[in-house]
């Protein structure tokens, strides 16, 4: 047989490689290696020593601390000396310095720590970064895909050099060849004389077959393994509204569960036998034995535990539970001759009846034995059929408990105004803390109409609350008013919101935890507890917008028009010098179709603010969309001369263009130019309407002028290189590199150069520039949504996940990320990144835009309004598609709804 040769034995030995040392085969030091060992001195040198220490000699120069031998080690060399003031300012001097130097170039210095750090995590990441993809990845699988993972093999095997193994046999015992030979005979009876072990004898000469009692057992195991595949079933067979009632109804079949009770059982019998006057031990026992399916064994046990604890409640209740309702009646009545005092029991007796009488005539019975419990007191109140006798027995209850707030509240409803009033000043001068009879008072006169007196009853209320120790927390006392409101009284809840919304709070916290209490009965829907906030806070705030215009919002969301209109009219009073309410309030009119109304509005405002440019611009608008052009002329004709802004000479403009007045609008911007020679968007009209009339060379002079009077307008130089293009490719290049100089790292300029090399076909091209573009502007979510478009289907979500490290709030690439969503067909998860991009910046149209396409190809009706609704709501104003379509002079006149359907078939 080949014998194997390793082939490390032809090798060199590694480094640092011990012979032998695996095996514990290590070498050893003896005596002899290491020399003699240093010799003790002699008594007469230690004697010496100790004499010349005793008498103080000054050592020689040889017997030198060796600790100072070493100059590099020179530690505690002044330990011994006085530390005195002058080595405190010394050391205090130097730490000053050593401070002062640790601080210079400080900045600089984490800077370039931060960068380094950087560097090496990026030249170095973590394993964890680099398979961070791949473990999102995962989170998609289910639990039958991690159960069908296959098993690893050894792969390793195939690699391996196939080398001769070392064969090594060894002697088989012969017990092994013995059993191999047996294996597989059976006798299946045995003689009386032992010749064989598979049968025994008993003393009545029966022969025991063990092969039945094998077969029996094996038949016992198949018919369990039966029961349990019967019991056992898919979730598809799982009927989920009766799988929690039928575990309930399971007991215990197993021999474990069995067994469990048996040990259980011997445990209670013990515990009871020893101490029968436990009662928890009876109710365990007899609970026991209701498990395992026993009901007779457990009422006897339950019975005899009455009979040793009859002063228990608990095990009198158990008995009543466990037996039926005839029997139950005969233990309860055995029950409350032994407990009369326990209302628990009279309660429960109560309950097994079914008759009116027969309940009354128990609670009667039971009151006569706790005159004091309020419990029974209120469940005789609420059989009496009759309000008199109630009446009655309430003013009885509150005579026997007049400390119960609850009684006298009671008695109090169900008496007439007078006599109710007279009932709560008794209940007052009883319990003084009270809070509830305060609002009692103050509801009731609420319900007889006395709207003055609720809020003055409050107010005495709480004056009396503090004197007398009673008084609430300021939240607890907003928590009472949200309930007076869903109870329906809601003059009450405003007048405890009036009194104690600023209990307790300091006056520059005082704004901010009004707003957020606004907030929070808002969300708890108790509207008019939020109105009542605001109220309050505007009469401290008159004058604060912030306030007025969020209480308005409001009541746009939750309330009706008029509500919205009264609150806009009480804030153009309270601040006439603001212009956006001035402005809200006209378009709430005008939303309402009340035209004249708007300009009523807009004409007052001309009042307080005579040369506002909103005030201005929102006049013109107004007659603009209900095509009263002329009327909007003469007003910007008049706003140029009282207040001749940018943006009134650019409305001026705008007008004539949609009117299809090219001379007259050319004849503005010659105007406009010469007194704002450097505003951006003169240039730009003035190229749109010449390129629009095909005058090409003036629009290039156009654009060209503006770019040298405004170099840093990129829309400017935009417009210059797609007019550019139009002649050749090269010059509209040339343009965009030198707006790129002039203004660098701007995603605008980058993301045309790509549009560009795109509609060229140029890819080559187009990826070079966008490395570029990330590496100037690495936040860009323009940028990045092209990178992602740019790649391969299957690498995107990866590029998706680098972009969000970069950029994780911007709203195109959240837009972006859910139209690749949609393209896997993940709807919920589309939509839910739609509302992150919404959430982001809702006053980018594009996302709204995509939005609304996304709803219209897989939405309902309903959600493709909302939608538009929601868009009309945020009536966005930028975007890098949206004000292409907005700011086209064919869609001057349209609304929201139209836009959006233009902007949708465009994309």
């Amino acid at each position: 047989m080949a014998t194997f040769h390793p082939d490390f034995l032809n090798m060199a030995p590694p480094p640092n490689y011990i012979a032998g040392l695996g095996r514990g085969a290590t070498g050893f030091t003896t005596r002899s290696d290491l020399g003699p060992a240093q010799e003790l001195p002699s008594q007469d040198a230690v004697k010496a020593a100790i004499e010349k220490r005793r008498s103080g000699e000054e050592p020689e120069e040889d017997d030198i601390d060796p600790r100072y031998q070493d100059p590099e080690n020179e530690v505690a060399l002044f330990a011994t000396a006085p530390y005195g003031a002058e080595d405190e300012e010394a050391d205090r001097i130097y730490q000053t310095v050593e401070d002062n130097l640790s601080k210079r170039r400080k900045t600089q210095r984490e800077r370039q720590e931060q960068l380094q750090r950087e560097r090496i995590e990026k030249e170095n990441p973590k394993i964890s970064s680099q398979f961070a993809d791949l473990k999102r990845g995962l989170s998609t699988l289910t639990d039958e895909d991690w159960l069908n993972i296959p098993e690893p093999g050894d792969l390793t095997r195939k690699k391996r050099p196939k080398q001769p193994r070392r064969e090594r046999f060894y002697a088989t015992s012969d017990f092994v060849l013995a059993g191999a030979r047996n294996e597989g005979q059976l006798e299946s009876s045995v003689a009386v004389d032992g010749a064989s072990g598979l049968e025994s004898t008993t003393e009545d000469d029966s022969k025991t077959n063990f092969v039945e009692i094998g077969a029996a057992r094996d038949k016992v195991l198949g018919i369990k393994l039966a029961q349990a595949s019967t019991n056992l079933t898919s979730s598809s067979t799982v009927d989920p509204k009766g799988y929690l009632t039928s575990l309930n109804s399971m007991i215990p079949r197993s021999n474990t569960d069995l067994g469990d009770v048996k040990k259980a059982r011997k445990l209670l019998q013990s515990v009871i036998e020893t101490n029968p006057k436990h009662a928890s031990g009876w109710v365990a026992a007899a609970r026991l034995e209701e498990v395992a399916n026993k009901n007779s064994q457990a009422r006897i046990l339950i019975l005899k535990g009455c009979d040793n604890c009859p002063r228990s409640e608990d095990v009198w209740m158990e008995a009543i539970r466990l037996h039926p309702v005839d029997e139950a009646k005969v233990i309860i009545a055995d029950a409350v001759r032994n407990l009369p005092h326990s209302v628990k029991l009279w309660l429960e007796a109560e309950r097994l009846e079914t008759q009116s009488s027969a309940k009354k005539r128990i609670v009667k019975k039971a009151l006569e034995h706790n005159p004091t419990s309020v419990g029974l007191w209120k469940e005789a109140v609420n059989l009496e059929e009759e309000v008199t006798d109630a009446r009655i027995l309430l003013a009885r209850a509150v005579e026997l408990i007049p400390m119960s707030i609850d009684l006298w509240l009671a008695l109090a409803r169900l008496e007439t105004y007078k006599n109710a009033q007279k009932v709560l000043n008794k209940a007052r001068q009883t319990i003084r803390t009270s809070h509830e009879v305060w609002i009692a008072a103050a509801r009731l006169e609420e319900q007889q109409g006395n709207v003055s007196r609720v809020q003055k009853i409050m107010a005495r209320g709480i004056a009396e609350l503090q004197e007398t120790g009673g008084m609430l927390q300021r939240d607890q006392w907003l928590h009472e008013a949200e309930k007076c409101e869903k109870e329906g009284v809601v003059l009450t809840a405003q007048a405890i919101i009036n009194t104690c919304l600023s209990i307790g709070l300091d006056e520059e916290d005082q704004l901010d935890t009004w707003m957020d209490d606004a907030q929070s009965f808002i969300i708890s829907k108790c509207l008019d507890c939020a109105r009542a906030v605001f109220a309050y806070t505007l009469r401290v705030y008159p004058t604060n917008e912030k306030i007025w215009l969020r209480a308005v919002e409001t009541e746009k969301v939750y309330g009706s028009t008029d509500t919205v209109c009264s609150i806009l009219e009480k804030a153009i009073e309270a601040c006439p010098k603001t212009e956006i309410i001035w402005l809200v309030y006209a378009k709430e009119r005008k939303n309402i179709g009340d035209v004249n109304g708007a300009r009523n509005i807009l004409g007052r405002a001309f009042d307080f603010n005579s040369n506002s440019e909103e005030i201005w611009l929102a006049a013109v608008k107004l007659e603009f969309v209900n095509n009263e052009d002329e009327r909007a002329k003469k007003l910007l004709a008049r706003a140029r001369i009282e207040s001749g802004s940018e943006r009134i000479w650019t409305k001026s403009i705008s007008l004539e263009r949609v009117l299809g007045k090219v001379d007259g609008a050319l004849a503005l911007l010659e105007d406009a130019l010469k007194i704002f020679p450097t505003y951006d968007k003169f240039w730009m009209m003035k190229g749109q309407i010449l390129e629009d009339s095909n005058d090409i060379g003036k629009a290039q002079d156009a654009f060209v002028m503006g770019t040298k009077l405004c170099p840093h307008s990129i829309a400017l130089w935009i417009l210059l290189a797609r007019l550019k293009a139009k002649e050749t490719i090269v010059r509209a290049r040339v343009v965009l590199d030198r707006a790129k100089v002039r203004n660098p790292k701007n995603e605008l300029l980058w993301l045309e150069v790509l549009k560009m090399e795109s509609s060229i076909g140029n890819t080559s091209q187009m990826k070079a520039a966008l490395a570029k573009a990330l590496q100037e502007c690495p936040s860009s979510g323009l940028l990045w949504s092209e990178a992602i478009w740019l790649e391969p289907r299957a690498q995107r979500k990866t590029r998706a996940t680098d972009a969000l490290r970069k950029c994780e709030g911007n709203s195109y690439l959240l837009c972006t990320i859910a139209r690749m969503l949609h393209s896997e067909s993940k709807l919920e998860k589309s939509r839910e990144w739609f509302m992150k991009a919404i959430r982001a910046d809702q006053d980018n149209g594009d996302v709204w835009v995509w939005f609304y396409k996304f709803s219209l190809e897989v939405g309902t009706q309903e959600q493709q309004e909302e939608v538009i609704k929601n868009c009309e709501t945020a009536d966005p104003r930028h975007g890098y598609f949206w004000p292409t379509i907005t700011k086209d002079v064919k869609n001057a006149r349209k609304n929201i709804p139209e836009l959006l359907k233009e902007a949708v078939k465009k994309l």
